[in-house]
Formats: C-alpha cells, sequence, structure tokens
C-alpha cells in the first residue's frame, strides 16, 4: 500500500493544485485549535455505500436506521483523509446518506428506509421511517459544507433499467417504450424535466437550511459502456438481459442527461458540481471484476450483504457464488469518488 504521504503529494500533483491549495492539504500547527469545519453528506445509496466496507452503525447497534451507511463509502474515506490531513483544522463530518433516498427525502420527505441487513423482526418494511436528511443533519447557519449525491432514484433509474432487463428478454426495445409510453407512465423526457424541477426546489431548500454553506452536488459514475454492445447479454454480473441497444439508450439518453440535469441546476445556484463520470469512462459494469468500478445485479460484496432478495420480487445471485449488488459502485467506485469529493471540499474550505 502506497504511504498516505505520496499518495496525497500525487493526488495534488496528478491535478495540478496551485501552491496555495498544497499547503493547505498539509498538516496545520493549529488544527484542532479552533471549532471544527462542519460537513453534512447527504445522499442516496451511491453515497450511502451499501456493501462497501463495514455496516455504520455496526450490526446490532442501536443506532443502525436501515439507511445502509458503510465505512467503505466515500464520506467516510474522505473523512480519514481530512482527519489526517486537516485543512487548517479538523472537520466534523455527519452523514446521514440514505440507500433509496430521492430527491424529496433531502430536504421534505420521511423516508422508508428498507435495508436487508437485519431489519427489525426480519422484515424490511418494520424499519422506522427517517426524517428528511437536511433534519438529520442538523443543518444550520453554523455549516461549512454540504455534500449532495441524489437523483437517480427520482427517475427511477433502477426501475427503467428493470423494465429494460423485462422487456429484453421478451425481445422489446426499452427505449421505445419510454419514447412512447403506455397511459400512466412518463416519457423518459417528462422524468428528467420532474427531476429537473424536484432538483431545483431541494438545491433551494439546502441553501435555505445552511445559508452560508458551499454546496457540493456529486453526479453518478459512468455506470454504462459507451459502447452497449461491449456487455455480455444474459451476464447477470453485468446488466442481465438488457439489449445493447437499450444500453447505448440508456447511457445516452437517461444516465448522461441525469448528470447534465445536476449540473446545470447547480451552475444555477452557483454550486460546484463533482463530475464522476469522466474518470470512470473506462471502469463500467461491463469491465472485468478487478477493473470495473460499478457491481452488475449480481457481483462481489461485504459478507453482511445478501446474496438473494425476497422482495419486491425473489432474487437470487448465490448460485453464482455473488451477492445482490444492483448496480451499485463497488470499493474501487468510491474510492474514486472520495478523490474528487475531498478535492472539491479542500477547495470550498480555502476561503473560510
Amino acid at each position: 500500500m502506497r504511504h498516505p504521504v505520496s499518495r496525497l503529494r500525487g493526488r495534488a500533483l496528478a491535478v495540478g493544485l496551485s501552491a496555495l491549495t498544497v499547503l493547505a492539504l498539509l498538516p496545520s500547527a493549529s488544527a484542532g485549535a479552533a471549532d471544527p469545519y462542519k460537513w453534512a453528506a447527504l445522499g442516496d445509496s451511491y453515497t450511502s455505500g451499501l456493501f462497501v466496507g463495514d455496516p455504520a452503525p455496526a450490526l446490532r447497534d442501536a443506532s443502525r436506521d436501515g439507511c445502509d451507511r458503510t465505512t467503505g463509502a466515500y464520506p467516510d474515506l474522505v473523512d480519514r483523509e481530512l482527519a489526517e490531513f486537516p485543512p487548517g483544522r479538523s472537520v466534523q463530518l455527519t452523514n446521514v446518506s440514505c440507500g433509496g433516498a430521492d430527491i424529496g427525502d433531502v430536504v421534505k420527505e420521511r423516508q422508508q428506509p428498507l435495508s436487508p441487513v437485519q431489519p427489525p423482526g426480519g422484515d424490511p418494511a418494520n424499519w422506522p421511517q427517517v426524517a428528511p436528511q437536511v433534519q438529520r443533519a442538523g443543518l444550520d447557519d453554523t455549516t461549512d459544507v454540504v455534500t449532495v449525491g441524489v437523483g437517480g432514484n427520482s427517475l427511477p433509474f433502477a426501475a427503467v433499467l428493470a423494465k429494460c432487463a423485462e422487456l429484453g428478454l421478451l425481445g422489446r426495445s426499452c427505449q421505445e417504450y419510454y419514447t412512447n409510453p403506455p397511459a400512466g407512465e412518463e416519457s423518459i423526457g417528462q422524468k428528467l424535466a420532474r427531476v429537473q424541477d424536484e432538483y431545483i426546489e431541494m438545491l433551494a431548500g439546502v441553501h435555505q437550511a445552511a445559508p452560508n454553506a458551499k454546496v457540493i452536488t456529486v453526479g453518478y459514475p459512468a455506470i454504462l459502456p459507451e459502447n452497449g454492445s461491449d456487455c455480455t447479454r444474459l451476464d447477470m454480473t453485468q446488466l442481465g438481459m438488457v439489449r445493447a441497444a437499450d444500453i447505448d439508450w440508456l447511457r445516452d439518453s437517461v444516465l448522461k442527461p441525469l448528470n447534465q440535469t445536476i449540473s446545470r441546476v447547480s451552475s444555477f445556484f452557483g454550486d460546484r458540481y463533482v463530475d464522476l463520470y469522466t474518470s470512470s469512462v473506462d471502469h463500467h459494469v461491463c469491465r472485468p471484476a478487478g477493473t470495473k468500478w460499478v457491481e452488475g445485479i449480481c457481483g462481489d460484496a461485504a459478507d453482511h450483504w445478501p446474496a438473494a432478495l425476497t422482495r419486491p420480487v425473489r432474487f437470487d445471485c448465490s448460485l453464482l457464488g455473488k451477492r445482490i449488488t444492483l448496480v451499485h459502485p463497488n470499493a474501487a467506485g468510491h474510492a474514486n469518488a472520495a478523490n474528487h469529493v475531498e478535492r472539491a471540499i479542500r477547495t470550498a474550505l480555502l476561503g473560510r
């Protein structure tokens, strides 16, 4: 393993940080003497970590809330780097990200967590609802930095992907389905327009709750390849039954526009957008194990994570020797996110 100082120097050189920024990365003699910077991490499962690292809080801890935060998620990775190399003074992290969160759950709605890991009474539906994330994080005028990674569940991306797999099994196109949807279903254009409106409302709420904070929004990585034919159809460690043409459509008409929406709204508010897509293009879900930064429908995960689910549908990856990962970042994906988010936080704190 590389020494932390070597890793830090390499990171600084790679991004061409100014001399002032490099100085800010180094420990200060007065670090810890003043009140710590306050950082709140908000977001969905791409922030909380799900199956990477150890559960946080730990298994059987009475404070577990069903949100599936883990010690391998990028907020915890960044927190450890900031503790080792404080940006002038220490940083206090409050991480309230929650698997399954949508945009509304950040500011105004109570969320029903559905973690399959040791749920009360053995049923994920028994988790108590949790308050909106800005409330649980205690955002106020003393908050210095807020990071927020959310939006995919509001489309919802997972349901669109599942519909593509379902239709792919029948030899049908999900592009056609979402371009000319049946009654009661939004087109993809309508979904993206709604997400934009919700994201605007959400960021306005975050700024209202933390008026003095620097707000950093985090986009989604390159989940899908630049060529859908790079995926092996029916391979459940990739995207299963989704057809190559639909993978291309999902990339260009769903994932990229979602990131563009987040970036555009962030710019409107004067917030910093963290692009995870560009750095992860060669590490999509259809790359080999050890190269991919996103696990497939079935994938490699920590021992506490289940190999099978019974709700909302019965699904079992145990025959493959895998666990249910449902197209989420693995440890390498979170490490990449941590590098970018850490840099954004340090930059945000330079002027504090």
